[in-house]
């Protein structure tokens, strides 16, 4: 194939529109992340067939021309929320929102089949009106697409009680490297064999992956992280469930960010929603006891067990006619009001080093205050102050500092830009007082503003540090802090990333979490799916620090 018009051919092959205009290139050339990557064009497919013809031409190209002469490649984007850097590419970016999106379907009480551009707001509207929703939202629920949560193995303020996205993927439809779409699920003994016997794409698929898996069974489960959540690199050690007997590739697909296939269709699990809920907030004037606290906490069964640091707390306070404006539904006079405990702490001198929210759900009313009373009590022995959330609205005021504490340092940066790079570390609850501590006099070598805000229940933390992206050396800083920062981590037996997956920044760090070997494992797990590097190359595997470097804005 010779050289070519790009735009002109993919125009000949898709139903769907073709755009490479400034303004979208450059809206398209950047997510939440601190990266930037032109692409070369954005595609909009109709439909499933246009997502087959794009696979075809891009494997076609690439087997009629060297990697040098062809770096043709497909990146899937939906809500551009990601803070990693992975739906950026320089080649042809794949927009699902424009003809992805909506709802296909109940399969059961229980399951519901979703197109993967469809907004999370927009599905959990519908979940609803059978009262019932799909736990593992991120905090950016109001933004995000379905796709996006399963493309990072997201998970939220629910996380606690309910696990992570991995936990609630049925099935997915998937467009593989030789253009057609298979359906992806739970297979039993006989039906793997089955598989494997074919003669055919998929059968490949499934028997070499069955062998890579079995012939490093002990070694992956060696490496697999020992914390409450993870989205760091490919989920091996869940494709084979010894106890169920099931060989499942949906728990690989899931927080693999597009680098096996194109996912097209997706069938949740869903669970149904509690009729009350009520909150405890505890105002912690030392991190010093926060492992205790944890630990006392988790036996009461908390639904939720979210966190802010006081640096989010003084901004809330400061800028609170913005969270008027998130407040979705919370006027302004009562936001001043239910403000009232915050500001009394602020005169008195008292600020918390941390803010946990405790929060309780059930259908029973009286349990729920029951329980939440117990727990204040057996807190007493904290040198703490609590408040127990006596409605819903004023519970909508912390949620909303929490949800928002990235936006609210991200819009006051007082001319700095929030960089996102470490901002989803985890480690297990019990460290955490060694390891706040030691993270902070990281953060504090660098002289940074930087807000704390997560799920203390996990020992998940959302790190945003305000840097000068106009100072000569913010650069060099972004790598060092992260050298420093992961290698703390992993010190604590931690993930580097828990809920929001590896991308451009995290990618090169993943041999330094698990090893050489498990990376070897991981690439020729890349390999078994996606041969000639077509989908969402540099992501989980092949990426480096100098790309990472020279993307950086």
């Amino acid at each position: 194939m010779q050289a070519f018009d790009l735009k002109e051919e993919l125009k000949k092959i898709l139903k769907g529109e073709v755009v490479d205009d400034a303004p979208t290139i450059e809206e398209f050339s950047r997510d939440a992340s601190v990266c930037k990557v032109i692409p070369k064009i954005i595609v909009r497919p109709l439909d499933v067939e246009d997502i087959k013809a794009l696979v075809r031409f891009v494997g076609t190209y690439k087997k009629e021309n060297s990697e040098a002469e062809a770096p043709l490649s497909l990146t899937m984007r939906s809500g551009g929320t990601d803070m990693t850097g992975g739906p950026l590419n320089d080649s042809i970016i794949v927009d699902m929102t424009a003809h992805f999106q909506g709802i296909v379907g109940w399969k059961s009480e229980e399951t519901i089949s979703v197109l993967p551009g469809t907004f999370y707001r927009d599905f959990e509207k519908e979940t609803l009106s059978h009262g019932r929703f799909m736990p593992s939202y991120p905090a950016s629920k109001n933004i995000c697409t379905v796709g996006g949560i399963v493309s990072n193995n997201s998970a939220g303020e629910k996380t606690l009680t309910y696990g992570q996205t991995i936990d609630y993927v049925e099935s997915l439809k998937v467009v593989l490297s030789d253009g057609n779409e298979y359906e992806l699920q739970a297979l039993t003994p006989v039906e793997l064999q089955q598989k494997i016997l074919q003669k055919d794409v998929e059968g490949a698929m499934y028997a070499k992956l069955w062998k890579l898996i079995s012939d490093n069974e002990a070694a992956l489960e060696a490496a697999r992280p020992k914390t409450a959540k993870n989205s760091a690199g490919y989920f091996l050690w869940r494709v084979f469930d010894k106890e169920k007997g099931t060989f499942d590739l949906v728990k690989l697909f899931v927080g693999s960010q597009g680098t096996l296939g194109i996912v097209t269709e997706i069938t949740f699990r869903t669970v149904p929603k509690k009729k009350y809920s009520k909150m405890l907030t505890v105002f912690m004037p030392t991190l010093d006891r926060i492992g205790d606290m944890v630990n006392d906490i988790l036996p009461y069964g908390p639904e939720s067990l979210e966190s802010y640091d006081e640096a989010t707390l003084k901004l809330a306070i400061k800028y609170f006619p913005d969270l008027i404006k998130k407040g979705h539904g919370i006027d302004a006079l009562r936001l001043i009001y239910e403000f009232i405990p915050e500001f009394w702490i602020s005169i008195t001198g008292g600020f918390p080093k941390l803010v946990m929210l405790i929060e309780f759900c059930g259908d029973n009313e009286a349990e729920l205050l029951g329980k939440i009373t117990l727990l204040r009590n057996d807190l007493k022995k904290y040198p703490v102050k609590m408040h127990i959330v006596g409605t819903e609205e004023e519970s909508k005021k912390f949620w909303t500092i929490r949800r928002e504490s990235y936006n609210l340092l991200r819009m006051h940066g007082a001319g700095k830009k929030v960089a996102v790079f470490i901002e989803d570390v985890v480690v297990p609850p019990a460290s955490l007082p060694q390891f706040l501590p030691e993270l902070r006099a990281i953060l504090n070598e660098y002289s940074l503003t930087y807000s704390i805000a997560g799920h203390a229940g996990s020992g998940n933390f959302h790190v945003f540090p305000l840097m000068d992206f106009n100072a000569p050396r913010h650069k060099d800083e972004i790598l060092e802090i992260s050298d420093k920062v992961y290698d703390l981590v992993l010190k604590y037996g931690g993930s580097i990333t828990a809920e929001h997956s590896d991308g451009i920044v995290r990618t090169p760090y993943l041999e330094r979490m698990y090893g050489t070997k498990i990376v070897e494992v991981f690439q020729a797990t890349k390999h078994i799916f996606d041969p000639d590097n077509i989908f969402n190359p540099g992501k989980k595997v092949g990426g480096t620090k100098a790309y990472f470097l020279s993307h950086i804005v």
